[in-house]
């Protein structure tokens, strides 16, 4: 994108850098680079086995980590652009921000985090943070990918003030009660109307969720309504991706009219008047609360579904039972992995398991724990 296209708010180049001084790149932008970095990360191909609500073997066609990631990023890319923001920082935020995340989507997370309670305890947003800092083995000159300051903060989108104080210039925001650019403002928001509505999706394809449930949300039935007015006898697998289309580009340009109007309230010149105004990129209260109706409901109707909860609890069963494995004997771990003393043996338990995917883990239960495997 030409510089000269953006917003005087938006973040031009990286003016923190890299941690590690690189030649500037040839015929791409230094966010451009950062983003080809992330796509041919290994964690990013992993991305593709690993997934949110449904386990990967449940079926093909439901999202994986990283088709939401590529979601994401198309979100992000068409508010970023509208908005006169860097549409190149927005996506490798928005493709690098689940790099982190364990297999079996949230059971994972929060099995893990228990299993490290006594060790830092897991965020996969510092996970995230993790794999392109130190974990991605692929460069002679350092460690991870050396991305730019920027990404790595949009990348960090939540942190406690614990993991803060230890992670020096990029946690500092947390510390001060600071914003991050509006590039990473977008991603967040993105990733939200990504998830949101490829649950919908897949809840009502999956036969978890029907159209009865969804009545009650406006965000859902006003779209609806208006398909079945505007598509008479449409056949009911059209009907939702036509509605969910609609959500999605609602809620896309409510928020693009939102944030242009907070643009316009705080006046922000540079991204240091970013930092220090309250959050620009933001939905309209109404879509907020509509919004906040629709996650409600997928939260009581599809994510607390007795069949997601067995998943769950056999995901939570398989995270706990390695990682206890391997803390009992740290010699079933690949070498890669193997703990210099006892102090770093948990992170890097975390870090393979982190680093599974669906699959994986459950082969790699198997192996552990299945006589006939031996």
């Amino acid at each position: 994108m030409a510089e000269q296209r953006l917003a005087p708010c938006a973040v031009s180049v990286s003016v923190r850098g890299r941690r590690i001084n690189e030649p500037v790149p040839i015929g791409r932008s230094e966010f451009q680079r950062d983003r080809d970095r992330i796509i041919h990360s290994a964690a990013f191909r992993r991305l593709e086995y690993k997934t949110q609500v449904f386990v990967n073997h449940e079926g093909d066609l439901f999202r994986t980590r990283l088709t939401h990631s590529i979601e994401v990023a198309q979100i992000g890319r068409s508010i970023a652009r509208r908005l006169h923001l860097n549409e190149d920082l927005v996506e490798a935020i928005s493709l690098a921000h689940d790099l982190g995340h364990t297999p079996f989507g949230h059971a994972g997370q929060e099995a893990l985090n228990a299993c490290m309670k006594d060790h830092g305890g897991f965020e996969h947003n510092l996970q995230s943070l993790r794999v392109v800092d130190v974990l991605e083995e692929k460069y002679a000159a350092f460690d991870g990918l050396n991305l730019c300051f920027e990404t790595r903060e949009g990348i960090l989108k939540h942190c406690s003030l614990a993991h803060a104080a230890e992670l020096g210039e990029v946690g500092v925001r947390f510390l001060s009660d600071q914003r991050p650019s509006l590039e990473a403002q977008i991603a967040n928001l993105a990733d939200e109307i990504a998830y949101n509505n490829h649950d919908v999706d897949d809840g009502l394809r999956s036969g978890l969720l029907t159209l009865e449930q969804l009545s009650s949300v406006r965000l859902f039935s006003e779209h609806l309504e208006e398909v079945h007015k505007v598509f008479p006898g449409l056949a009911e697998r059209r009907v939702v991706h036509e509605t969910v289309r609609r959500m999605i580009n609602s809620l896309v340009t409510d928020l693009i009219e939102q944030t242009e109007s907070n643009i316009r309230r705080y006046a922000p010149t540079s991204l240091d008047e970013v930092r220090s105004a309250p959050t620009i990129v933001a939905f309209s209260q109404e879509m907020h609360e509509k919004n906040r109706e629709l996650k409600s409901v997928l939260r009581t109707q599809l994510y607390r579904h007795y069949r997601v909860m067995r998943m769950s609890a056999k995901a939570r069963r398989i995270i706990s039972e390695l990682f206890q494995a391997f803390m009992d004997d740290s010699r079933l771990l690949p070498p890669q992995f193997a703990p210099q003393s006892e102090q770093s043996k948990a992170r890097l338990v975390s870090d393979y398991i982190a680093g599974m995917t669906d699959r994986y883990a459950i082969r790699e239960h198997r192996r552990i724990f299945a006589v006939e495997e031996i």
